[in-house]
């Protein structure tokens, strides 16, 4: 019996890590799972597969339309008499000319398929931002807790050393309250880490697609994955990335619209064929067809189709304004991305500097307090800086990798830019 209870359990817990990953996620995990599960994701697939559908919808009113009828009917003549009547027939139509309205329109849906596309792609690059800054906040989150917890510890041993000092009548009980407050404040802040952590949690687990909220770690180093040493070419940049091609092909889509709503003032030729039998009996022998060529012009519509043609070049204005809008916000944006990315670039390592001097100054400090030489003033003011130094270079160094995921999404990558 406990061998079965065992052989349960352990199948349940394998069947929760198939369900939700590992419970320590690498950055590809975290993105070939939100590949599967992220729901802002299928629903722009759905978007796709929508448009696809409304072109083949399109395209099959290009093709012939062919229909069939049967009929059976029994009636009395003026005279009195009773009889039957069946009729069989199958008709169909071939559009000829419609001075190309309809090809504008499967034009327009085909850009409008293409749109649905980009769109895919913007929503992917804007999951892998939300994503990316997620995962580095949950990594930055499980780095902040061992951090708080060394500066715990070193607050503990500094009071310890206070404690010392104080007992032995070379400090006085102001020094030694200090000491305790940022003792506790260190111990304040390792509560806090903590605390964080679930929330922190929660979002990446939002990102991910997951049904609900997983305890997980992540693990990764606050390393760039690009050489960013020199500038690109914005403008060939801002015309690559999908949220411009999304406003390009919609403005075709527009000026296809446009083409159509005029092809309302040609006439419309069809081919129409008939062919069938009538007769008394249930299958007759009359054979009955007809061929011939049919033409409609609207003459008077009360201007409905002059106001349908202004309303769509008043689109395709819109649409090529917008364009322009946006390439000038592209363009500013990674202007503004890159410049960012090459300051926390430059941060991390000025950071560096300052907690390499803060490590060096305290250690020397230290000796020195231990030995009298210096004031506690002076001292605490040196442990303090490098406090905030250890606090700060894991700040920029989170803050790096989140302007490397700005400048990621302003290019355009989406979810599988870090297959490349």
């Amino acid at each position: 019996m406990k061998k079965i209870i065992l052989f349960v359990i352990i199948s349940l817990s394998f069947s929760i890590k198939q369900a939700y990953g590992q419970d320590e996620l690498d950055w590809k995990d975290c993105v070939r799972e939100a590949k599967e599960r992220h729901p802002d994701l299928i629903s722009a697939a759905e978007d796709i597969r929508q448009a696809a559908k409304d072109l083949d919808i399109d395209v099959a009113s290009v093709l012939p339309q062919v229909t069939s009828s049967a009929s059976g009917k029994r009636g009395k003549s003026a005279s009195g008499k009773t009889g039957n009547t069946y009729a069989y027939s199958m008709t169909g139509e071939q559009l000829i000319f419609d001075g190309f309205k309809t090809s504008s329109g499967v034009s327009s849906l085909y850009k409008t398929f293409k749109a649905a596309e980009y769109t895919y792609a913007v929503t992917s690059s804007d999951i892998r931002l939300d994503l990316r800054s997620s995962f580095v906040e949950l990594l930055k989150a499980q780095e902040l807790i061992a951090l708080t917890e060394e500066i715990a510890e070193r607050r503990r041993q500094n009071l310890e050393l206070v404690k010392l000092r104080y007992e032995a009548g070379r400090e006085h009980r102001g020094s030694l309250l200090t000491a305790q407050a940022d003792l506790a404040q260190a111990e304040f802040e390792v509560a806090q880490a903590r605390r964080n952590i679930s929330l922190v949690q929660r979002k990446l687990t939002k990102e991910l697609g997951r049904d609900a909220k997983t305890d997980l770690n992540v693990k990764g180093a606050f390393a760039i994955t690009g050489n960013y040493d020199y500038a690109p070419d914005f403008e060939n940049l801002a015309d690559m990335t999908p949220f411009l091609k999304e406003l390009i092909t919609r403005k075709e889509a527009a000026r296809y619209d446009l083409l159509s709503e005029e092809s309302d003032f040609f006439p419309q030729v069809y081919l129409n064929t008939t062919a069938g039998r009538t007769g008394s009996s249930l299958m007759p022998r009359g054979d009955q067809w007809s061929a011939g060529l049919s033409i409609s012009l609207p003459l008077f519509e009360g201007g409905s189709r002059a106001a349908e043609v202004s309303k769509a070049r008043s689109a395709y204005d819109q649409a090529k304004a917008d364009e322009r809008s946006g390439r000038d916000s592209v363009l500013v944006t990674l202007e503004t991305t890159w410049k960012d990315l090459q300051d926390g670039i430059a941060n991390v390592s000025v950071k560096n500097k300052f907690l390499e001097a803060a490590r060096e100054r305290a250690k020397i400090t230290t000796a020195q307090y231990e030995k009298g030489l210096t004031s506690f003033d002076d001292w605490v003011i040196i442990e303090n800086s490098l406090v905030n130094a250890k606090k700060e270079f894991l700040d920029a160094q989170a803050g790096m990798l989140i302007d490397e995921a700005y400048w990621v999404q302003a290019i355009g990558g989406t979810l599988e830019y870090d297959e490349k």
